[in-house]
Formats: C-alpha cells, sequence, structure tokens
C-alpha cells in the first residue's frame, strides 16, 4: 500500500466511507452479527446515510475522518459528544473501520489521532469508545492507552451481544501518535 493521507471527511467520500463500512462489517463481525444482516448490508444504503451525514457543516462537535491510499479511501472514522452519560468524558469515538488491506499499516492508529486533536482543539480532554467485547480489534484500544471502563448488553440484528467502553482521561498521547511509528502488537 502507498503513502495515506488522514483528512476531514467531505460529501465527495460518501461512496468510498460506505464502501469501507460494508466490508470492514463483512469482514469483522461474522460469527457476532448473524450471516443474513451481513450479506444485506447495502453500499448504496450506506453511502446515502453518509451523503446526509456529511452534507453541510457537521453537527455540534462531530467529525468524520478519512484514510486515502493511493487516491482511494481504505479507512474512515468518526466522532463526537458522548451519547451513554459516562461521568468525566466529553468525547466518544463512534466509529473506526479500514479495509483488511490497509490494517496494520499505522492508519488506524492516525485516525485515532486525527480525533484526539479534533476533540483537543474542541476543549474536549477525555474521550471513550465502544467496542463488542467479542471484536479482536478492541485489544488495539487497550495498546493504545484505553482503560476499560464498563460492560454492557446489547442487541443488534438479533445477535446479544457484550459492548465494552474504554476511555482516555487524556487525549494528548493519542493526538501525538500521528507522528509516531505504528505501535506493535
Amino acid at each position: 500500500m502507498t503513502a495515506s493521507l488522514i483528512r476531514p471527511a467531505t460529501v465527495s467520500d460518501a461512496p468510498g466511507i460506505a464502501h469501507v463500512h460494508v466490508e470492514s462489517w463483512r469482514s469483522t463481525y461474522p460469527g457476532m452479527l448473524p450471516d443474513r444482516y451481513l450479506v444485506g448490508l447495502s453500499t448504496a444504503t450506506h453511502e446515502k446515510r453518509w451523503r446526509g451525514l456529511l452534507t453541510g457543516a457537521p453537527p455540534r462537535g462531530r467529525r468524520t475522518f478519512v484514510a486515502s491510499s493511493a487516491g482511494r479511501i481504505v479507512g474512515f472514522s468518526s466522532c463526537g459528544p458522548q451519547r451513554t452519560g459516562l461521568p468525566g468524558f466529553g468525547g466518544e469515538f463512534y466509529a473506526l473501520y479500514l479495509i483488511d488491506q490497509a490494517q496494520g499499516m499505522g492508519m488506524g492508529r492516525r485516525l485515532l489521532a486525527a480525533m484526539a486533536q479534533h476533540f483537543l482543539a474542541a476543549g474536549t480532554q477525555a474521550a471513550m469508545v465502544w467496542v463488542l467485547r467479542e471484536n479482536p480489534s478492541r485489544y488495539f484500544y487497550e495498546r493504545l492507552g484505553g482503560q476499560m471502563l464498563a460492560e454492557q448488553p446489547i442487541s443488534f440484528a438479533g445477535a446479544h451481544l457484550m459492548e465494552v467502553a474504554y476511555g482516555w482521561t487524556d487525549l494528548v498521547p493519542l493526538a501525538r501518535l500521528a507522528a509516531d511509528p505504528p505501535v506493535e502488537g
């Protein structure tokens, strides 16, 4: 994979984000979510949703970033105000997905750093993320200093799952990851 670029998303990125969204769910969640749900994911539906989210100014505090390589979107991240009421964490990392071929190259780390930088620029010092307990990618957050905060049961697409919350009380080290070499693990 060639050199990558991390930048704020625009509405013209909606098709690429939708592709990454659908493909990453299909490769990440087999065995966690029902096959019929994963097969039924629609790039067109996700593209419409992302066009709506990216049209005009982003809602207060919300931001989406893309990772591109060779002019093609290979990952995205999205963040904004925390939605679950965990005290002490003003920000939430809503999503961070990469296509399989882009994993292990530091792009996820750089997307996380971009979100941390966004929060710090807005005066938010602490943020958290919810991730499925069965998702092996959760250890990415642990390697980058995320501390386990909570667990909660969720139901999604007919599956009963557990989510784990990880949090960072100081986003400065995460924001600095943009310049650091990839974390091995």
